[in-house]
């Protein structure tokens, strides 16, 4: 994800109310990270393959994943934005 798109998803993230954040997973690696509830975060689409998909991180261990969503390398901002936030993440 492009700083600039992960910018504009996280500011319509934040306007459904979702504790989102922009994510830096190195040189022009961008994504977005959820804060849950329970202490642990969704970084979504900070490895830079095509796709949206999500790691779920509990003190900085993985603990689950959220599978590549298939199709959504061709989704709109809109998409993404809907698919984030409508995740259950278990």
């Amino acid at each position: 994800m492009q700083l600039e798109e992960a910018e504009k998803v996280v500011a319509a993230l934040r306007e459904r109310r979702v504790f989102a954040h922009v994510y830096s997973g190195g040189v022009n690696r961008h994504g977005v990270r959820i804060v849950l509830p329970d202490g642990r975060e969704a970084l979504w689409d900070v490895d830079g393959a095509a796709g949206l998909e999500a790691q779920i991180m509990a003190d900085g261990m993985l603990v689950g994943f959220v599978p590549k969503i298939p199709g959504s390398e061709d989704w709109t901002t809109e998409q993404t934005v809907e698919a984030i936030a409508t995740t259950t993440y278990g």
